[in-house]
């Protein structure tokens, strides 16, 4: 259930603060409206333990995800998250090197997309895969 002090932005997307670490995406997640915020529970769990030391940041009211190792404030990512009305955006940012490719074409290079819809069934493992992929990928700078 969506936090009630915070606030939704356009689509639902929550407004959170600029934050590294784990805290920042965890407020993310708990404000997350209605069915979103149980199911990016479970896929945040699921990328910690297919990539554990994982970096987080929420940045542009958006979680961000990049490979471990870099220190308290990252600068590379391989995957962020964004809210819509009606679905979870997914980003993949090295998205067209991974096999297969996420289904969901983008407008800059290689990102790809994932949506995750309210009755969608989720193939975890296909998605651990996805994200152990681009983990191991370079990273998006920014």
């Amino acid at each position: 259930m969506a936090d009630t002090k915070t606030v939704l932005l356009s689509g639902g997307n929550p407004q959170i603060p600029k934050g590294y670490g784990d805290a920042p995406v965890k407020a993310y997640i708990a404000a997350m409206p209605g069915w979103k915020s149980d199911v990016w529970k479970r896929l945040d769990r699921l990328i910690e333990q297919a990539v554990p030391g994982v970096a987080k940041a929420v940045k542009w009211n958006s979680p961000f995800y990049g490979p471990p190792g870099q220190g308290e404030e990252p600068t590379h990512w391989f995957l962020s998250v964004h809210c819509f009305e009606r679905y979870i955006k997914v980003a993949l940012f090295r998205g067209q090197s991974l096999k297969p490719v996420p289904p969901v074409a983008s407008k800059s290079g290689d990102t790809r997309y994932f949506h995750i819809h309210e009755d969608d069934k989720i193939d975890e493992a296909a998605f651990a895969d996805w994200v152990k992929q681009a983990a191991a990928l370079p990273g998006e700078k920014m």
